[in-house]
């Protein structure tokens, strides 16, 4: 297909398919003559991962690059293409070398034997969980501490669902391609669905929420984002 095409399949405009190409996230389309290109259903395939990086991830041009070089880097299986992409995924953060990093990277680890979960050292998600737990200590919020293992098991049902959909994908770079637009997107539907969650609970709880659930039905879609901002995580 010709530039107009790829553009319309994959709803991205030409002056941003141009700029892709320059910025190296797209590879170039076959030439055939000097100012004109065929482009196939792997272009197309791979617009569609660069928009989740870029659009709903918010990964910068430098940042989906890195993402995309180790997702289609040579010589690699199928699982350690979409880890190393997973790992490229997850933004470091600064580490504060406390006395509360040194317990988080303690309760860390207590988690991941307790679960008997094959996580690698060099795992970023590591040190995130790490950084948040560190939080959690310097802010004394240690009771929510509790909750680590309620989150690994929702985690774990999500994780496996995810996975016996994706082993159906046949062709190597489409199923790394998903894996990695399910991470990106997963984030965000996962979130989402927490916050969801907080609200429906709070308004079920006792003295509370059947009252609030019945006005904001009658009052329309706004009236429970003005009724109960605590409930959903604001």
């Amino acid at each position: 297909m010709r530039i107009a095409e790829l553009s319309r399949r994959a709803d991205v405009s030409v002056p941003t398919i141009k700029f892709y190409l320059r910025e190296g996230l797209l590879f170039p389309g076959e030439r055939t003559s000097y100012n004109q290109a065929q482009y196939t259903e792997a272009h197309v395939r791979r617009l569609k991962v660069i928009r989740a990086l870029i659009e709903v991830g918010g990964l910068s041009v430098a940042a989906t690059r890195d993402v995309l070089e180790k997702m289609y880097a040579p010589g690699m299986s199928v699982i350690d293409s979409a880890g190393k992409a997973q790992f490229a995924l997850t933004t470091p953060r600064p580490v504060i070398e406390d006395e509360a990093w040194e317990r988080a990277l303690k309760e860390t680890e207590a988690l991941l034997d307790r679960l008997g979960w094959q996580v690698r050292a060099s795992n970023p998600a590591r040190q995130a969980l790490a950084s948040a737990v560190a939080t959690l200590f310097r802010l004394g919020q240690t009771s929510q501490l509790k909750l680590l293992d309620e989150y690994a098991a929702s985690a774990r049902r999500v994780a496996e669902a995810e996975l016996a959909l994706l082993v159906t994908e046949t062709d190597p770079d489409a199923l790394v391609e998903t894996a990695v637009i399910w991470t990106v997107l997963g984030d965000v539907v996962f979130s989402a669905l927490r916050r969801f969650a907080h609200e429906d609970v709070a308004y079920r709880s006792p003295g509370d929420g059947g009252e609030h659930g019945e006005e904001d039905a009658a009052a329309g879609p706004g009236a429970a984002d003005a009724a109960g901002p605590a409930c959903s995580g604001r």
